[in-house]
């Protein structure tokens, strides 16, 4: 097994493809990264504090919040990409080895975020939209001397992050699936659809209606979770199953409310997005004729950098540069400027023929490029034009036809022997190509052992072991399984993927909401579980799996669900500024149904069940009362 693996990773590495698709996948889990920073920001008191606004965690947390975000921001543009992957993991492992942040408000999503986040160390994400390919530009700036960055990836990084992020998780969920009754009745994405805390605002009730079509569904995920490890990488298979993927992940987005989890999962696809498929966009795209030409000094250094960083994000093709020695031939339009004020100036000119000078040349450019066109407008309002231009025209006028003297020269022949001091450092330490092969393969394989061990330890044994038996073998290897188990799932992210399964569903009767009552006596609900049962924005992802897996449960646990009431209403009565002093809050709860087998109308008779009063919340002087009265938790 060990040499099949080992040859198709030295396929893999030989074969060369376009780094587009990396590059949009760096972007765009970058963005997912970051709103996550952003959600959890906004609701630090809550996850944070151990009673919201009142017994507070330290300012630390927030501070490494934003540092972490600075840091999102650099990965998604790709600024000094490889460290800003190492700092994002580290920050991933330490929230959530030590803060509430996974131990209470995790659902699954943090434990993918760690795993992606190691892999992006190792991804040569830079090598497309980056600004680390702008850095590598703005080091050769004499023609002589031009080196562009790499813009091809082997094809294994695509096919690792895939293999490992998607492939090992979907076939783990589908083993765990198989010992649920409803996910064997076809309804393991129906059940879900028809309980109020994990619905969103959307009614699908239609949708929800259809037996044999949610039945297909719910088959289709099992077979696709199967046997998308073994076919993604056909190239037969890699089409149908892009888009059942990208259909399943963006159903879970607009039908549930754990959006971070399916979004997380659906920037995978951009890297089964066919290679002739980003080059046909890229053509598509980009303009087949220059729209504007720019013209500007070669041998003034400010011009040439100004050069290379337009031109790094012109994405459409848009801009032409020229220069100046070339205006007479091919440009009449110049030829009644005198050659000091072309040097003085920035000039361009549009396919009719206008001729446009200094600030508006750089306003020109940006209404070209089109996705910075708003940024060209703002320059338009007067009052920005004018002041615009006095800091253009100071700028212009200090330069004097700056020329380029042998310190440039001498700079860029340095950056260039840095350049091959650097490949050649590279070789060294990544060693020849066989040497790469054998790293990646052992890498491989044990990933895979360790996802195994998961697998296998809570997908097979623990189901199998659900009545309390357990052999004399597995008394002896539970506790390695759970050692290395442990150890994978801090540092790798490898955890059981049992998702809405019979045993979380099995006993789930009944909801619980929070209301209070205003200044008028009048009963409101609070910001957070509305009417119907529903987690209203923006208590999704994270605090929707707070409540709805780990306060409140089948068997309610009265110390967690106090916890969580204590947070919810100090949190929310803090938000909507009430006074917590003067303030009873109301603990309502409703019968809901989840069976196994398929019922019409299900969804609708579960968010227009009637609430019944169970108990009060009554703040003093920062502690809070809970009084629960004719209920017997237990019963729950």
């Amino acid at each position: 097994m060990y040499q099949k693996v080992f040859s198709l990773v030295k396929i893999g590495l030989e074969k060369q493809v376009p780094a587009l698709g990396l590059g949009v996948f760096r972007i765009f889990l970058g963005l997912v990264i970051l709103q996550e920073i952003v959600f959890l920001y906004y609701f630090r008191h809550l996850i944070f504090d151990t009673i919201p606004f009142i017994d507070v965690a330290s300012p630390s947390i927030y501070f490494f919040l934003i540092l972490w975000g600075i840091n999102t921001l650099f990965l998604t543009t790709g600024y000094h990409t490889r460290l800003a992957a190492i700092v994002n993991y580290f920050f991933w492992v330490i929230f959530t080895a030590f803060t509430p942040m996974w131990r209470d408000f995790d659902g699954g999503f943090d434990q993918f975020m760690i795993g992606s986040s190691f892999l992006l160390i190792f991804l040569p994400t830079e090598r497309a939209f980056s600004l680390d390919n702008l850095r590598v530009r703005l080091k050769f700036l004499k023609s002589e001397l031009h080196h562009d960055p790499v813009s091809t990836v082997s094809v294994l990084s695509y096919y690792l992050p895939l293999a490992i992020s998607l492939g090992l998780i979907y076939f783990d969920s589908a083993v765990h699936k198989l010992f649920a009754e409803h996910w064997r009745n076809g309804l393991g994405a129906w059940l879900p659809l028809t309980m109020p805390y994990y619905i969103s605002a959307i009614d699908m009730t239609w949708f929800l209606n259809q037996e044999f079509l949610q039945k297909f569904i719910g088959y289709l995920i099992i077979v696709f979770e199967f046997i998308f490890i073994f076919t993604f990488y056909l190239r037969s298979f890699r089409v149908p199953l892009m888009i059942t993927g990208i259909s399943l992940h963006s159903g879970i987005i607009l039908s549930l409310n754990i959006y971070p989890f399916g979004f997380g999962m659906l920037v995978y696809y951009f890297l089964m997005v066919p290679f002739s498929w980003w080059q046909g966009l890229k053509k598509t795209l980009q303009f087949k004729s220059p729209q504007l030409v720019v013209f500007y000094d070669q041998q003034c250094p400010l011009c040439n950098r100004t050069r290379i960083i337009i031109e790094h994000f012109d994405i459409f093709k848009a801009i032409n540069f020229e220069g100046l020695q070339k205006r007479a031939k091919k440009y009449p339009e110049l030829n009644n400027i005198s050659e000091e004020q072309l040097l003085k100036d920035i000039y361009a000119l549009d396919q009719k023929g206008h001729l446009y000078v200094g600030i508006d040349a750089y306003l020109q450019i940006l209404l070209k490029m089109k996705y910075p066109a708003l940024a060209g407008i703002f320059i338009r309002i007067p009052g920005v034009y004018h002041f615009g231009k006095k800091i253009y025209r100071r700028i212009a006028d200090q330069r004097a036809r700056l020329t380029c003297d042998e310190s440039c020269f001498v700079s860029s022949e340095n950056s260039l022997q840095e350049a091959y001091s650097f490949k050649r450092s590279y070789e060294y330490y990544a060693g020849t190509k066989k040497q790469r092969s054998n790293r990646i393969t052992k890498f491989l394989v044990l990933i895979m052992l360790l996802q195994l061990n998961s697998t296998i330890h809570y997908g097979i044994f623990y189901r199998l072991n659900e009545d309390g038996a357990e052999s004399e073998i597995g008394q002896i290897l539970s506790p390695i399984s759970n050692a290395v188990l442990f150890l994978s799932h801090a540092f790798l992210g490898i955890t059981p993927h049992a998702l809405y399964m019979h045993d979380h569903f099995h006993g789930y009767n009944h909801i619980l909401a929070l209301t209070y009552k205003n200044s008028q006596g009048q009963e409101q609900w609070l910001p957070f579980v509305n009417e119907e049962g529903r987690l209203v924005a923006p208590n999704w992802g994270r605090v929707q799996s707070m409540w709805a897996n780990v306060a409140v449960t089948p068997h309610i646990e009265q110390r967690r669900l106090y916890k969580f009431i204590k947070k919810m209403t100090a949190f929310w009565g803090k938000k909507i500024d009430l006074d917590l002093q003067d303030t009873e809050f109301i603990i309502k709860m409703k019968r809901i149904d989840v069976p196994v087998h398929w019922e019409r109308n299900l969804r609708n008779k579960n968010i227009n069940r009637p609430w019944v009063n169970i108990g009060r919340v009554i703040w003093h002087k920062g502690l809070a009362r809970i009084e629960i009265q004719d209920i017997n938790l237990e019963s729950l």
